[in-house]
C-alpha cells in the first residue's frame, strides 16, 4: 500500500526521465539494425559460397535480434510513461485534498491523518464532517497511486519475462476479415497469448498498425517500426530522383522533401520527453506517386493518426480533424493546435487525465476548388467512424468521453461521420465551418445538446457561400452550424480569423477543453447570447 508520505515525495518527473532513458535507445538500435542489413547486402553481392552463407545466416539472426530490442523498448517506455502520469494525477488529486483541509481549517498529519485544529476552527459537525471528506479524499489519493504501482509492477514483470522468451509464437493462420469492425478485432486479439502478440508487431507491423480495435500501446509499437522504414524508402527515393535526368523531378524531390520534414517531426514528438507521451497509431509516410499520375510530383500528402497520451486510459479523449491543406507534408501547426487543446485541459483539470488525437486519415482537399466538393469528406467519413469505435471498445465504455472536433473542412467529415450511422462520440464540436452536411442537428445521430459550434465573425469561412444559389447562412456545404437556425450550442471567441480559435488568450480555446472535459465542466462554457 502506499503511505501518504510516499506519495507526497513521489516524483513522477523522475519516472518520465526513466521512460525517456529507455527511449532514445530506439533509434540507435533501428540504425544499428539498418547497418547490419546494409552489410549483409555488400557481402552477398561480393562473397559466394559456404563460408558467406554462414556469414549471412549469421548476420540475419543478429538482424532479428536487433529488430526485437525495438518493441520491447518502446513496452517499457510506455509502461515507465503510463505510471508517470498515473502518479502525477494522484499526488494532484492529495495536493487538492491538501489545500481543501487548509481552506477548513483542518490538520494532516504525517501519516495522512486528518484532525481539526481547534486553534483555528471549532470542531463542531461541519468541521467534523469536512474532516471525513478530506479524509476520503486523501484515501482515494493513495488508491489511485497503489493501483499504477500494481499495475506498473504487473507489466514490468510481464516485459522482463517477455524478453527472456524472445519472439518465439507465429500465430495460427485465422485473421479477422478485412471487413471485421473493431470489437471482432479486439476479440481476435483477447484470444492471442502474449507470445503471438509479439511475434506479431515484429513480423506483421503493416498490417497490425491499422488495425482499428488493437490498443493503442500495440499500435503504436508497430507504427514506431514502420516509420523509420517509410523514412528510408522516401529518402531512397529522393537518392534515386537527383540522379535522376527527368525534367518533372524537381516538383517531385519538394513533395519529398515536405514529406521527410513531416516525419521528422513526428519523431521529434515521439521521442520527447516534454508532455504526454505520444501514441503513434497510424503512418502513411506517402512514398510513390498517386495512381494514374506518374510523374506528376503531387502524390499522396501522407497520412498520420498521432495521440498525445494514452486515449485507452484517459478519462476523456479528443480526436481532431483538420481541414483543407492538412496532411503529412504540413503537420507541424496541426499538431501544435492538437496540443493546445490537451494543456489547457491539464490546465483547467489536473486531476483528470486526458488524451488528444491529431487525426489526419483522410485525403483532405488541397485547393479551394476541391474543398468545395463534398467527396473527400465522404471518402474519410467510414474511416473516422471505425476509428471512434475503435476507441470505443478498448475503454469499455463506448463514447463516453469521446469528442471529436472538426476544423474547417474537417467540419465536414465529422458531419458526415455523425449522420445516419452516428458517431462514436458523446459531444461533436464544429469550428471555422463551411457546413456539415446537413441543415440542421436533429439530422445528427448525436444529442442536440451535445453539438457545439463557434466561427469568428472574420472568419474567412463565411465567404464559402453560394449567393447566387442560397441565400443567408447557407455555407457551400448546408446550414452555418454556428447561425441560430441550425440548432448547435454556440461557444464565443475572439474575431481571430481562421485559425485564432488556438490562440492562448482566446476564450474559444477554454470553451473547447472545457467541452472536452465533459458534462460537469459545460456550464461554464461561454456561449453566445
Amino acid at each position: 500500500m502506499i503511505t501518504y508520505q510516499q506519495l507526497w515525495r513521489a516524483d513522477p518527473a523522475a519516472w518520465r526521465a526513466a521512460a525517456d532513458a529507455w527511449r532514445r535507445h530506439q533509434p540507435v538500435v533501428e540504425r544499428r539494425a539498418a547497418e547490419v542489413t546494409g552489410a549483409a547486402g555488400r557481402l552477398r553481392h561480393d562473397w559466394a559460397g559456404v563460408a558467406a552463407s554462414a556469414a549471412d545466416g549469421r548476420l540475419a539472426n543478429l538482424r532479428d535480434q536487433l529488430d526485437a530490442v525495438g518493441p520491447a523498448l518502446c513496452d517499457v517506455d510506455q509502461i515507465l510513461s503510463g505510471y508517470a502520469e498515473r502518479l502525477a494525477r494522484a499526488k494532484a488529486v492529495l495536493a487538492d485534498w491538501v489545500a481543501t483541509a487548509g481552506r477548513l481549517g483542518l490538520s494532516i498529519d504525517r501519516d495522512g491523518r486528518v484532525t481539526v485544529d481547534p486553534l483555528v476552527t471549532r470542531p463542531d459537525g461541519p468541521s467534523l464532517a469536512g474532516a471525513r471528506q478530506v479524509a476520503d479524499g486523501i484515501g482515494q489519493a493513495l488508491a489511485l497511486a497503489a493501483t499504477a504501482d500494481a499495475d506498473a509492477a504487473r507489466r514490468l514483470d510481464a516485459a522482463a519475462t517477455a524478453a527472456s522468451q524472445g519472439w518465439p509464437a507465429r500465430p495460427s493462420a485465422g485473421r479477422p476479415p478485412p471487413q471485421a469492425g473493431p470489437a471482432r478485432v479486439r476479440a481476435w486479439w483477447a484470444g492471442l497469448d502474449d507470445a503471438q502478440r509479439r511475434w506479431l508487431v515484429r513480423h506483421d507491423a503493416a498490417w497490425l498498425g491499422r488495425l482499428d480495435g488493437l490498443p493503442a500501446a500495440v499500435r503504436d509499437q508497430a507504427n514506431r517500426l514502420l516509420s523509420g522504414r517509410q523514412r528510408s524508402a522516401l529518402l531512397a527515393q529522393r537518392a534515386a530522383l537527383l540522379d535522376s535526368a527527368d525534367p518533372t523531378a524537381v516538383p517531385r524531390l519538394r513533395r519529398l522533401d515536405r514529406l521527410i520534414a513531416g516525419l521528422d517531426t513526428v519523431a521529434d514528438r515521439l521521442a520527447s520527453p516534454a508532455g504526454p507521451r505520444a501514441y503513434l497509431l497510424a503512418v502513411d509516410g506517402g512514398a510513390g506517386d498517386p495512381p494514374g499520375h506518374p510523374g506528376s510530383g503531387a502524390g499522396s500528402t501522407g497520412r498520420l493518426i498521432l495521440a498525445l497520451g494514452d486515449p485507452d486510459s484517459a478519462d476523456n479523449v479528443l480526436t481532431h480533424v483538420p481541414g483543407m491543406g492538412s496532411g503529412l507534408d504540413r503537420v507541424g501547426g496541426e499538431l501544435v493546435r492538437t496540443e493546445q487543446v490537451l494543456l489547457r485541459c491539464q490546465q483547467l483539470a489536473p486531476q483528470e487525465s486526458t488524451a488528444a488525437v491529431l487525426w489526419l486519415d483522410y485525403p483532405a482537399p488541397a485547393f479551394v476548388d476541391e474543398a468545395a466538393s463534398a467527396a473527400p469528406a465522404r471518402a474519410g467519413a467510414a474511416d473516422l467512424r471505425r476509428f471512434q469505435d475503435g476507441l470505443g471498445v478498448n475503454r469499455d465504455g463506448g463514447s463516453a468521453g469521446l469528442t471529436v472536433l472538426g476544423h474547417s473542412y474537417g467540419s465536414l467529415v465529422v458531419g458526415t461521420a455523425a449522420r445516419d450511422a452516428g458517431l462514436a462520440a458523446e459531444s461533436i464540436v464544429f469550428v471555422g465551418s463551411p457546413g456539415v452536411g446537413v441543415d440542421h442537428v436533429d439530422e445528427l445521430a448525436v444529442p442536440a445538446d451535445q453539438v457545439w459550434a463557434s466561427t469568428a465573425d472574420n472568419d474567412v469561412i463565411r465567404h464559402a457561400t453560394w449567393p447566387q444559389l442560397w441565400p443567408g447562412d447557407r455555407l457551400w456545404h448546408g446550414q452555418d452550424p454556428s447561425a441560430a437556425g441550425f440548432g448547435a450550442r454556440v461557444f464565443s471567441g475572439d474575431p481571430a480569423g481562421h485559425l485564432g480559435y488556438w490562440a492562448q488568450d482566446n476564450p474559444a480555446l477554454d470553451s473547447m477543453a472545457r467541452i472536452v472535459l465533459g458534462d460537469d465542466h459545460h456550464r461554464e462554457v461561454v456561449t453566445r447570447r
